[in-house]
Parts: structure tokens; C-alpha cells; sequence
């Protein structure tokens, strides 16, 4: 999954975050009485630490006097869970984090991930969601998924795709795409979604699996999006088709980043930090910076809820993963 925003996108949500003052603190309102560390598990700008900045400012005086991001950066983002699995339990510290850590991940580097999150985090409630899109150079023939399908097939050979990264959620929905048509595909696996774009523009590349944030500023001016992973049609979007009503149900997959506590926190704890994050996704600015990332602000309905989505959706990606005959090594 890519997690890179553009420099000005994300300095302008992060002064967005800052300019906006912070919720009065009233009496009896927080959980928590003492400084909450959010520990997210990829760079500074990008768009995990951005939206968990978002949120944090939000929660203070819902959950805690003052919450602080901590990023802990390193092993595919694994360091920053693994750092709240072994964290105090009494809510000083949760995790903000994409959900291909959690259902992805274990299925591809089974041997690296040392966590389980349905054992040793609390699943709290996602923060926000946002689709996956496929999408073609302007200059590419096809100018919908069954024209794209119909020129792989007249191929003749394996046919090249790209995502931003091996292993991700893109580069095995590609695959799936693949197997799906019955054509052989290609994975070219890319240091995330900005190079991989600018080869797509470029035409260097035929096909490119992303996030729909990554490609769209690029939609209509050198790139063209055929069909979108969301359930529904994005708003911004209303002539984009689904997958799913194009014939491909399967590919109905958005990604998230979601809130997580250490194993053990009491659920009194839990409970009132997915009730924080309810009442902050429904403020009219947080609805609006995470639009202008193009997400949406999606809340699970409570913490058990989100544990049944983590639990269904990791059992989804290992048949996927297993087909594949994916490697870490490849």
C-alpha cells in the first residue's frame, strides 16, 4: 500500500491540523488523565502520520489532555506494532495503522510478523477508508475494464502490471485480475506510487493497481482509471464503474488505517476511544481534510465489530496470497 501524499497535500493538511484550535477541555470529559502517545509505522508526510496528526489534535479533551504522534519507522511498518504490543495498558498508547499490517501481511512474511492482532492489540475502530483503482496511460486503446481485458488477452504473452510495492494489496489484486481473465501477468514491483505513475504517464507502463488517491491527480491528464475497488461509485467520480458491478465482485477491497491498544487494556478503555474517534469523524473539518485525501471517514460500529472485520478479512488474503506463489525473496 502506498502511503506518500504530495508535498503540498500534505503540508497543507498538516497546517490544516495545526491551524485548527483544539476542543475545550471540560471537566469529567477524558479517559485518559496523562499524555497519549499515537505510534504509527511509516514516515513523517505521509498519509498515515498525517491522518493520525488529524485525529490526535481532534481527540484532545475527548480522550486525553494531549496526544502526541510517534513515528516508529522501519520493517514495512511492523516496528510501530510490535512497539504497541508491548506497550502499557492503561491507554497511554494505541496504534494507528493501514490494514494490510494486520490481514495482509501476516499471510505475506509469515516468518517476520511476530503479532497477531486479535491476540495480542484491541481492535478499537477504523478511522477512515479508501478504495483501490486500476488504471491505463491516456494513450492505451482501452478505454474500459472490458477493453483492457479484451487487449490482455490479444497479447499473445504475459502482460505487465505495476503496483507500488511487492506484496501489497495492488500487486495481488493485479494477480487476481490475472487469474480472474485467464492471462498470465507480469508484477513489476515499484518503491511506491509516485515513480510507478510517472512510468504510467510516461507510457512506459501499460497497467497500474493502486490507491485511487495516487492516481487520480493524474485521471483525465495522463492517466485513465477504469474501474474502482469501493463498493460504490466514489462521489468525485460518478462515471467510474465498480469492479464489483462490472462482474468482478472480488475485487470489492478498500483499504483502512485503524485504531489498536495493547492486549489487556480494559474494554472501559477501548470503549472510549472508539467513542472519541466517532464523535471527531463526524466533525465537518476532519470529514473534510480526510476528503480532500480523497478518504472517507468510516467508523466501525464498535470495537468487537472491528475485530470481526480484521478476523474476516485476514482469512480472505491467504488463499489470495497462497495462490499467488508469491515469496518474500521475489
Amino acid at each position: 500500500m502506498s502511503t506518500s501524499l504530495t508535498r503540498r497535500t500534505a503540508l497543507g493538511l498538516a497546517a490544516a491540523a495545526l491551524a485548527t484550535p483544539a476542543l475545550p477541555r471540560r471537566a469529567g470529559a477524558q479517559s485518559i488523565a496523562r499524555t497519549v502517545r499515537v505510534i504509527v509505522g511509516f514516515p513523517a508526510g505521509g498519509s498515515s502520520d498525517v491522518v493520525a496528526r488529524l485525529y490526535a489534535d481532534k481527540l484532545r479533551g475527548l480522550y486525553a489532555p494531549n496526544l502526541i504522534v510517534e513515528g516508529k519507522v522501519g520493517a514495512a511498518g511492523r516496528i510501530a506494532v510490535e512497539a504497541v504490543k508491548a506497550g502499557e495498558t492503561d491507554g497511554s498508547i494505541y496504534l494507528q495503522t493501514p490494514a494490510s499490517m494486520l490481514t495482509l501481511q501476516p499471510h505475506v512474511f509469515p516468518r517476520e510478523v511476530r503479532y497477531d492482532a486479535l491476540v495480542d492489540l484491541v481492535p478499537v475502530s477504523t478511522v477512515c477508508t479508501f478504495p483501490f483503482a486500476i488504471a491505463v496511460p491516456t494513450g492505451h486503446p482501452a478505454k474500459t475494464l472490458a477493453e483492457l481485458i479484451a487487449w490482455m488477452k490479444a497479447q499473445g504473452g504475459e502482460v505487465p502490471f505495476a503496483s507500488p510495492a511487492a506484496g501489497s494489496a495492488p500487486h495481488f489484486l493485479g494477480v487476481m485480475l490475472g487469474n480472474a481473465i485467464g492471462v498470465k501477468v507480469t508484477h513489476v514491483p515499484y518503491r511506491g506510487a509516485a515513480p510507478a505513475m510517472q512510468d504510467l504517464v510516461g507510457g512506459r507502463l501499460p497497467i497500474f493497481v493502486g490507491v485511487l488517491g495516487d492516481i487520480s491527480p493524474q485521471h483525465g491528464s495522463g492517466a485513465r482509471m477504469l474501474a474502482v475497488s469501493s463498493p460504490q461509485r466514489n462521489p468525485r467520480y460518478p462515471d467510474l464503474p465498480t469492479f464489483a458491478e462490472l462482474g468482478y465482485p472480488q475485487f470489492t477491497k478498500d483499504e483502512w488505517f485503524g485504531a489498536l491498544l495493547p492486549a489487556n487494556t480494559p474494554a472501559s478503555i477501548a470503549n472510549a476511544l472508539h467513542a472519541g474517534i466517532v464523535q471527531v469523524s463526524r466533525m465537518p473539518e476532519m470529514v473534510a481534510a480526510l476528503d480532500r485525501l480523497e478518504y472517507l471517514p468510516t467508523v466501525s460500529a464498535s470495537p468487537q465489530a472491528f475485530a470481526e472485520r480484521i478476523r474476516r478479512e485476514r482469512a480472505e488474503w491467504g488463499p489470495i496470497v497462497q495462490e499467488s506463489g508469491f515469496k518474500p525473496e521475489n
